[in-house]
């Protein structure tokens, strides 16, 4: 199963903070993802300006691509991105990473998301998005998907619905099967009646962490949220954080896997996309829901582990290792 990612390309600013004030200073909404403008984001470069920070590629969709290629995979990545050095600096990343970029460049600055990771390592994000903002449904066509199987798309785009229904309509007439990420709970809360629609009309698997199939379903039983997600697409998986993971097919059996205790969360930035990387690789391998859930569970165990959504060597040999991958 060959495998292309389409998102948002933004380059990520990551800042680990000691305690939550500087999040009420700057008026982001914890543990969550807030749009900003320029002028925002001016005013975020100010309050930062004396904060170590670490800067890295990043977006969800790519983030997954990437982990795909260090499991052995050929995947691609469709994003906008800017004619500046933020532009060049991502389009490279994914290059030395193992993807092939299918990138549309414009004239607006890159995008960038300035992540904040407070104590226990959750995050905040304050999202520019920049050139990704202006990907649009003329960019996309069907041959952009020519030689893949399957399109894993971030839930974000469905802030733009003329653009994310196009291109769940070109990747069909492609033949590709459809997994999207649901991505952020407040997303999903404002957009449920069209997700509903979209994820019954289009899409095959979907992935959503457990307050996103709260947003969608309305139920706070994961089971539930997972039996609810399936009654609408092929496989729906639930990322519930210490309490592990669910999924289901077609709203058959729920099957469980438990977390791996970690002693020292570092940063959750990423988890989710490693574990979806991590379920879809052994989807690709004809694996049971219950063995994709397992190696989710170990990809985002070592995401974890580490500030930001870059991976050592060492991690990735432990992960192929317990993957059993060449």
């Amino acid at each position: 199963m060959k495998i292309i990612g389409i998102g948002n390309a933004l380059v990520d600013i990551l800042y680990k903070l000691d305690d939550e004030h500087l999040l009420s200073e700057i008026h982001l909404k914890r543990d969550a993802m807030t749009l900003i403008n320029e002028r925002w984001e001016h005013q975020i470069e100010e309050l930062t300006h004396d904060i170590e920070k670490k800067i890295s590629s990043g977006g969800s969709i790519g983030n997954t691509m990437k982990a795909l290629a260090r499991l052995g995979h050929e995947p691609g990545f469709i994003g906008r991105i800017g004619e500046d050095a933020l532009g060049s600096f991502y389009e490279q990343s994914l290059i030395e990473s193992g993807v092939q970029p299918r990138m549309i460049r414009g004239k607006e600055m890159t995008g960038v998301a300035h992540t904040f990771i407070t104590p226990g390592g959750n995050r905040t994000f304050g999202t520019l998005l920049g050139a990704a903002y202006y990907l649009g449904p003329d960019d996309i066509t069907t041959d952009i998907f020519e030689g893949y199987d399957l399109l894993h798309i971030e839930g974000y785009l469905v802030q733009n619905e003329e653009l994310i229904e196009s291109i769940c309509q070109k990747a069909k007439e492609a033949g590709l099967t459809i997994s999207l990420d649901l991505s952020s709970f407040n997303v999903v809360s404002k957009k449920r009646t069209y997700f509903h629609h979209l994820i019954y009309d289009y899409v095959d698997i979907v992935f959503a962490n457990e307050g996103e199939a709260r947003a969608f379903s309305g139920s706070f039983d994961s089971q539930e949220q997972a039996k609810h997600i399936a009654n609408l697409c092929d496989i729906a998986v639930v990322k519930l954080g210490e309490q592990g993971s669910v999924a289901t097919r077609d709203e058959g059996k729920v099957y469980q896997c438990h977390a791996i205790h970690v002693d020292n969360v570092v940063d959750t930035t990423a988890a989710g996309d490693y574990f979806a990387a991590g379920f879809l690789h052994a989807l690709s391998q004809g694996g049971h829901l219950k063995e994709c859930l397992q190696a989710g569970t170990i990809l985002a165990t070592e995401a974890i582990q580490v500030v930001g959504s870059e991976l050592g060597g060492s991690a990735w040999n432990r992960i192929k290792t317990a993957l059993d991958c060449k």
